[in-house]
């Protein structure tokens, strides 16, 4: 925290990391509003981190990447702040296992199945194998040659030569660009540790990996929602399922090493570089 902040809470420190902040954000005189028009983050979040209801958040990226942008705002100190959302997490990760052991129930003896149930269980096993085989041996049996379905003229155009049409072009190198398909919180840092990106995206808003930068990586709880292109043409996303990917590299060649690129992209469709609003390159 900065001096003035810690000797404003020295004599009645909030309890919780989220408490702090909300703290510190009034005795700076701004209203939760204010906060989210600054930081991007949205009010609904800004509640949820206020009220020191971080396992509410849609994942640890989120919340501490949000947490730390708050802290930065009010003068807090932000890998302080970081650590104690680290915490407060773990804490509720123990008190929902401890829970769960808690409740956890052996089996009654009492309900085992019947000798009966156990008999006929087997009997609609063994029926289920017999039918697997029997189904087996007919799809594995030789049969006859099978007319075409085709018609002449669509069997000739069905033939090597047609089906080999070219195709695009894979990308080799260019620009680097994420454009959010949605709202992502995305960070991006080099392999120094230097933070080249990190801001809450939205719908359209695009960040281009600058070409200087060295072993880049990318942090994000939305991988799914985020375009990538190379040059200008689309190469596969990161990942299509919602998950937290941490320390990916995301230069050209990391990218392309990933798989083959798509398609490429029509003529003046390509996606604009420019960072979102409020969170420049370089932060």
């Amino acid at each position: 925290m900065s001096d003035e902040t810690s000797e404003e809470f020295a004599g009645d420190a909030p309890v919780g990391v989220g408490a702090q902040l909300a703290a510190a954000r009034e005795a700076k005189g701004l209203s939760v509003e204010q906060v989210a028009a600054q930081t991007r983050i949205p009010i609904r979040h800004l509640e949820t981190i206020e009220a020191g209801r971080f396992s509410d958040m849609p994942g640890k990226t989120y919340a501490t990447g949000f947490a730390r942008t708050y802290a930065k705002l009010v003068d807090l100190d932000q890998d302080d702040v970081t650590a104690m959302v680290r915490a407060e997490l773990d804490e509720d990760e123990r008190e929902v296992s401890d829970r769960r052991a808690a409740t956890f129930e052996p089996g009654d003896p009492s309900r085992a199945p019947s000798r009966g149930l156990v008999w006929f269980s087997l009997f609609a096993l063994v029926l289920v194998v017999v039918g697997l085989i029997f189904a087996a041996r007919a799809f594995f049996t030789p049969a006859g040659e099978l007319p075409s379905i085709l018609e002449p003229e669509a069997e000739q155009t069905a033939s090597p030569e047609a089906a080999a049409s070219p195709t695009a072009s894979a990308p080799t190198s260019g620009p680097v660009v994420f454009t959010a398909q949605g709202d992502a919180w995305v960070s991006v840092k080099d392999g120094n540790g230097q933070t080249l990106y990190e801001s809450l995206m939205t719908d359209g808003d695009s960040f281009t990996v600058p070409a200087d930068a060295v072993d880049p990586v990318l942090v994000t709880g939305r991988p799914d929602i985020l375009a990538i292109t190379i040059g200008g043409q689309s190469v596969p996303k990161i990942s299509e399922e919602l998950e937290t990917v941490v320390d990916v590299p995301v230069s050209a060649a990391a990218l392309l090493a990933r798989g083959d690129a798509a398609p490429a992209a029509a003529p003046g469709t390509a996606p604009t570089s420019a960072p979102a609003a409020g969170a420049p390159a370089g932060q």
